[in-house]
């Protein structure tokens, strides 16, 4: 099964937080996450990204801006708000004096690539979508979900779902997902196991708007890091 966990940071390979779940680019979102949000096809939304050990102890805590558009994903992250203690202040200072401590997300299924883009430095790198993922979305995704009870989170009533994206037969992504049914279903809070540990990413602030086109673009003034 592929391997499809959600944003994480990897600073131009030079940093990574090392419990977060692997995934295809590095910052994990691709064709099969997106298809998590069903027919939602244009919000704005504030996202926590949360690492717990079996225990349920927090290993991570990463806010982030996240926005979508027709299955492209924007994702804005300040280090300076990530809490891990394998991310040190002396890590967070020298990537402040590098320029480094904002970083841009950007998921382009329709050009097969993630932009990661540095706004301090005015620079980005572009990230290839692995051959995997390639063929898995030319394959087709299907996502199929079971219900599992209702809960109510954040006030909103929810149905909790056992959700597979699949290729053709094959997982390619395996999730336990709280869809508001006030919110037109929309995943407010989705968990993924990678080994002992649990990812969960959690929503507030949901806006069925639809993000401005420029915002899925590299600046033109950026240049290419390599």
């Amino acid at each position: 099964m592929l391997q499809a966990g959600l944003p994480v940071v990897l600073l131009a390979g030079r940093v990574a937080v090392a419990q977060v779940p692997a995934a295809g680019p590095a910052t994990g979102v691709n064709a099969a996450f997106v298809k998590l949000f069903g027919s939602v096809g244009a919000f704005t939304a504030r996202a926590e990204t949360r690492v717990l050990d079996q225990t349920q102890n927090q290993l991570l805590r990463m806010p982030m801006e996240f926005s979508s558009l027709d299955g492209k994903v924007r994702l804005e992250i300040d280090l300076s708000q990530v809490q891990s203690k394998n991310f040190t202040p002396g890590t967070l200072a020298t990537l402040k004096q590098a320029g480094m401590d904002r970083l841009v997300s950007i998921f382009r299924p329709d050009k097969k690539v993630t932009y990661l883009i540095y706004p301090g430095v005015q620079s980005y790198q572009d990230l290839a979508q692995s051959k995997g993922e390639t063929e898995a979305a030319e394959k087709g995704l299907k996502l199929e979900k079971s219900a599992l009870g209702k809960e109510t989170l954040d006030g909103h009533p929810c149905v909790k779902n056992k959700v597979a994206v699949k290729s053709s037969k094959e997982p390619v992504l395996e999730a336990v997902v709280w869809n508001a049914t006030d919110l037109k279903d929309f995943p407010i809070q989705i968990e993924m196991k990678e080994n002992d540990n649990t990812m969960r990413m959690h929503f507030t602030n949901v806006r069925f708007v639809q993000p401005d086109l420029n915002q899925f673009e590299v600046p033109s003034a950026y240049g290419h890091m390599k």
